[in-house]
């Protein structure tokens, strides 16, 4: 079974910003499946535990808020019975241009507290990450960049990312090797 765990905080104020390109990603999956997700607050998490091309997969968003989203992904892997090598957790990166996208089998949180949290949570940085890169505004806090909404510029430059990172998750349930996954996703320019 595979754990895809998109994050962001929930709320409609912070639909659309820049700290929820996880949730954009699973909403965008979803849409392409026809699915909708159940609120589970034992889990703390909105998720949908489905079938695709044969495989059990759960597309899932902690309800946690960003800083305690691993609550909810060990809950998940706890209740399902998820091994971490089937874990993929989509988050946004400061550290990254716009629009590039960055899949990783381990490493750091690189200071994004959803995924120090899940580090914390696991007790250890040996997990797939998709990260998406959402830049840096230095005139800017951080805090009030990543809050921000997108502009429709940003939009426009992300929307074929989304399609990406939905064809990455795909070929990635239909058991492509993850080596061949970092070769053909992690590119230095989106085009």
């Amino acid at each position: 079974m595979k754990l895809i765990v998109g994050l962001g905080n929930p709320g409609r104020e912070y639909q659309q910003t820049r700290h929820n390109i996880g949730f954009i990603v699973i909403d965008r999956i979803l849409k392409d499946l026809s699915l909708e997700l159940k609120v589970d607050n034992k889990l703390q998490a909105a998720y949908i535990k489905t079938k695709i091309n044969g495989e059990d997969v759960i597309l899932a968003k902690p309800l946690t808020y960003m800083n305690l989203s691993g609550q909810a992904v060990i809950a998940l892997m706890n209740f399902y019975k998820v091994e971490k090598d089937n874990l993929i957790i989509i988050s946004d990166d400061t550290a990254l241009e716009l629009g590039k996208i960055r899949l990783r089998g381990s490493g750091s949180h690189g200071g994004q507290n959803g995924l120090r949290h899940i580090i914390t949570q696991l007790g250890t940085q040996e997990f797939k990450r998709l990260r998406v890169g959402i830049g840096d505004n230095n005139l800017m806090n951080k805090a009030d960049y990543v809050l921000g909404k997108f502009t429709p510029k940003e939009i426009d430059v992300l929307m074929p990312v989304f399609d990406k990172c939905r064809d990455l998750i795909f070929d990635w349930i239909n058991k492509m090797s993850f080596e061949n996954l970092m070769n053909k996703y992690n590119t230095p320019q989106v085009k």
